[in-house]
């Protein structure tokens, strides 16, 4: 018996009780394939990184067991027919590795990182006034400065982006 995960993308406009039905079906399969079921872990609706299926979203669901192979193929083809089932990821279960939803870092890092990033940030160049009235801004001294002849700017050294590509 091999440990497998699966993790489920459900179609959000399903409702609730029809993806309840597809985790049992799910669950029949490994306990009919004399497998043993052990966990099952709901994340939640999630928006995705590019609609599929024309949905901005899906619902996640991790489950966790030990089968044969031949039930994880037996499992992989019913979800494939399955219309509520927008995809599905079936792989080796690592022993000792986490499966709770993503969420619970995601959060605690986005509470972090406004803080540090306001921190990090630099201040803006102070910008002063001269004595003909016109803005003196940091830095104005390095645009001044004219490129080499046939150089562009930024290249005043001769060697070009390319050519360093083809002699490495």
């Amino acid at each position: 018996m091999t440990t497998y995960e699966i993790l489920l993308l459900l179609d959000p406009e399903q409702a609730e009780a029809r993806q309840d039905d597809v985790i049992a079906r799910t669950r029949q399969l490994v306990e009919k394939g004399s497998g043993t079921w052990h966990s099952h872990d709901a994340w939640g609706r999630r928006r995705l990184a590019y609609p599929i299926a024309h949905k901005e979203e899906g619902v996640y669901h991790l489950v966790v067991f030990d089968a044969e192979a031949a039930t994880l193929e037996e499992i992989s083809r019913v979800l494939k027919i399955e219309d509520a089932v927008l995809r599905h990821m079936a792989t080796r279960h690592i022993a000792g590795s986490r499966t709770s939803a993503p969420r619970d870092d995601a959060a605690a890092a986005v509470a972090a990182a406004p803080s540090e990033e306001a921190a990090t940030v630099p201040a803006a160049p102070a910008t002063t006034v001269s004595e003909n009235g016109e803005p003196e801004y940091a830095g104005a001294e390095a645009e001044e400065q004219p490129a080499e002849a046939g150089n562009a700017p930024g290249e005043a050294d001769g060697a070009r982006p390319e050519d360093q590509a083809e002699e490495e």
